[in-house]
């Protein structure tokens, strides 16, 4: 038997159709992932099931007694509430008992004296038995606890947009319901907290939907997943690895049968371009069929989203932090913090709510100031910083404004120049959408367009301050996919494990009380040395290329880590690099290496240059083919000539980076 039964519901928002003729059930043990690209209507689905808003047309039916909660993305709470008594508001008989019970107990506490009031104390404690409600406050403070609140008494006023969600969201989960809706759940809370909710929901008896760009999370709690696409629905009975192959193979059975329509369509075109006239049935027929197959064309596709954006070379130095210290009020968030940036760093930093992750980020950005130590960015450093708060954001501003503020034109990875418009096209941003207000946007379109506009200032050092809040999976496919090639370093602050599986080599963790270590390794490495963290460490047997082995100088000595978790031995232990330290003779540059170092920028800009004019050279002989011919070998050459300059670019940095750290060592 259905919970709830979706009979044809179709909603639109102006002129764009969300979805179209979408019916399904929910029964029971149902646990249905929402997918798809943002702006495509996935909160508003989730909130027309919900009945806080109503469909253009179709209908929603509820079994008769099934209780249906939503933890919506902006959660309403009561002036002066707390976060325990918001959990313990709900309206079932157990937490009335509760709720009961507690205002008894208040009450006789401040006139213990009073015969009536005892009364009521004792009735309100057999209520309690009766219920067996004893649990439930507890329950409250755990689920409150697990999720990053400690302060069950703090008003929810105070609190900030994150604290307040991670609220309400231990309040859906504690109230009784058949059918419980989730909208981005895993959004502001920490890795241990996903990891707690995870269990808890796989538990779950009654039925649950949610949206969610967690895929670690949708792949261990769905068994089903819908993927709204241009207006349409289409089910998967399956978790999200399981679904991605079926998608895959629908959508190969799409191409088949789009290419037999393609075939159909050319044969009907030649007929009635030989002269055919409509003066028969069966020719009229065939015209008929023919404007068929036209219309029967694919829908206008969600495109694909690129990121194909040009970034800035580095120097030799980019990011160098040594002995850094950070203090709020009387926590030390940072102690004795170092760390060397080297070349295609990827560096994850975790911890849990409050630790200080975002706090570093800025001190390494510059944009905080350390108490003590010093954090020093090289001067060919160019930073793209992609915050969580979108606080750069004027929301009165229209999209291709916002976007032209950062350029009119911009250069792609592969050498060719685009307008600000073009390139919000590729970003999934029609014509007509890049006219619309930033205000009328969805979050994760805000997120979207806020990413482009760091990514067109071609930076060589991103700093990405929970970028996966927000964004659609499939933005996050392509970022990640962005970030392989991307030859600049990475700092990022997540809480998705997935997202930092598949991005970083490193982790920065926060251990507490100001201490963080550094691991070599993904985030699912480090984490299989979270029983080995807690052992004493005596630091022997530690290389730098050990699986996510966490490096102690990081967080208490105070020396610092070229990129990589170094050994703590004597002199002569190998570091990152390869090469033996101390013991062995100074590294230095040989003349050719120190003329080379000197003169490669020029060479590089000089080739870059010759290999310009020879693009623009072949548009010019577009319609030459002799001359097209002879300019695509002397490309080529220019190619292979460039590469070469940038592999010894690399070489000589890096030996430069090495001898630097032994003068400072």
């Amino acid at each position: 038997m259905h919970l709830l039964s979706i009979e044809n519901i179709t909603k639109s928002y102006g002129e764009k159709i969300l979805f179209r003729d979408v019916s399904f059930g929910v029964e029971e043990g149902d646990k249905i992932g929402i997918i798809g690209v943002n702006g495509t209507g996935k909160s508003t689905f989730l909130k027309v099931i919900a009945g806080v808003e109503q469909p253009d047309s179709g209908n929603i039916s509820v079994a008769g007694g099934a209780v249906i909660r939503m933890l919506s993305q902006d959660p309403v709470f009561a002036p002066g509430e707390t976060a325990l008594q918001h959990v313990l508001g709900g309206d079932s008989r157990e937490l009335k008992a509760v709720q009961a019970y507690s205002a008894a107990l208040e009450a006789l506490e401040l006139n213990p004296g009073s015969e009536e009031l005892q009364r009521s104390l004792i009735a309100a404690n057999a209520r309690m038995d009766e219920l067996d409600a004893w649990g439930l406050e507890n329950e409250a403070k755990t689920a409150l606890s697990k999720l990053g609140i400690s302060g069950h008494h703090d008003l929810v006023e105070t609190m900030s947009g994150g604290q307040r969600k991670r609220v309400a969201m231990a309040a859906a989960l504690l109230l009784p319901s058949d059918v419980l809706i989730l909208d981005e759940p895993t959004n502001h809370i920490d890795n241990e907290s996903v990891a707690w909710l995870e269990g808890m929901l796989q538990k779950r008896r009654g039925a649950l939907l949610m949206i969610t760009h967690d895929r670690y999370f949708l792949d261990r709690v769905s068994n089903r997943v819908i993927e709204l696409d241009r207006g349409e629905a289409h089910f998967y009975q399956a978790n999200y690895s399981r679904f991605l192959e079926l998608k895959l193979e629908r959508e190969e059975r799409e191409a088949a049968s789009e290419a037999k329509r393609q075939n159909l369509l050319r044969n009907e075109l030649a007929w009635i371009r030989r002269g055919a006239k409509a003066r028969t049935t069966k020719q009229k027929a065939r015209i008929d069929r023919f404007e068929a197959l036209k219309e029967a064309g694919p829908k206008g596709a969600n495109g694909k989203l690129e990121l194909s954006v040009a970034s800035s070379r580095l120097g030799r130095k980019i990011v160098e932090a040594e002995a850094v210290c950070k203090s709020m009020g009387d926590r030390q968030l940072i102690r004795d913090f170092s760390y060397i940036a080297v070349p295609e760093d990827r560096v994850g930093i975790v911890g849990r709510n409050g630790m200080g992750k975002s706090t570093l980020l800025k001190l390494l950005a510059g944009r905080l100031q350390p108490d003590s130590g010093t954090v020093e960015l090289g001067l060919t450093v160019r930073l793209g910083w992609f915050s969580q708060e979108r606080e750069e954001m004027d929301e009165s501003q229209r999209v291709i404004e916002y976007i032209r503020e950062g350029a009119e034109q911009v250069k792609t990875a592969d050498g060719t120049t685009i307008s600000a418009g073009q390139m919000l096209e590729r970003f999934l941003f029609s014509p007509a959408m890049q006219w619309t207000p930033i205000g009328k946007l969805s979050g994760g379109e805000k997120r979207r367009l806020q990413l482009l506009r760091v990514l067109m200032d071609a930076p060589n050092v991103l700093m990405l301050d929970e970028p996966t809040n927000d964004l659609d999976i499939s933005t996050l496919t392509v970022l990640e996919d962005y970030l392989d090639d991307f030859p600049g370093v990475v700092f990022v602050v997540s809480h998705d494990r997935y997202f930092l599986d598949r991005t970083v080599d490193k982790i920065i963790a926060f251990e507490g009380n100001g201490m963080i270590d550094l691991y070599t390794g993904n985030y699912s490495e480090y984490q299989e040395q979270a029983v080995k963290r807690s052992l004493p460490d005596s630091g022997e047997g530690r290389s730098a290329g050990s699986s996510a082995q966490p490096s102690k100088a990081v967080a208490s000595s105070g020396t610092a880590s070229s990129g990589v978790a170094k050994a703590s031995g004597d002199g002569g232990t190998p570091d990152g690099g390869g090469r033996s330290r101390g013991k062995e003779r100074a590294l230095k540059m040989s003349y050719k290496d120190q003329k080379d170092f000197e003169s490669i920028d020029g060479w590089i800009q000089d080739a870059e240059e010759e290999l310009a004019a020879v693009a623009r050279r072949m548009e010019e002989s577009a319609s030459d083919s002799s001359a097209l011919q002879e300019l695509a070998g002397e490309q080529s050459r220019l190619e292979e000539k460039l590469e070469s300059l940038m592999e010894r670019w690399t070489e000589l940095n890096m030996l430069a980076e090495e001898i630097e750290a032994q003068r400072k060592g």
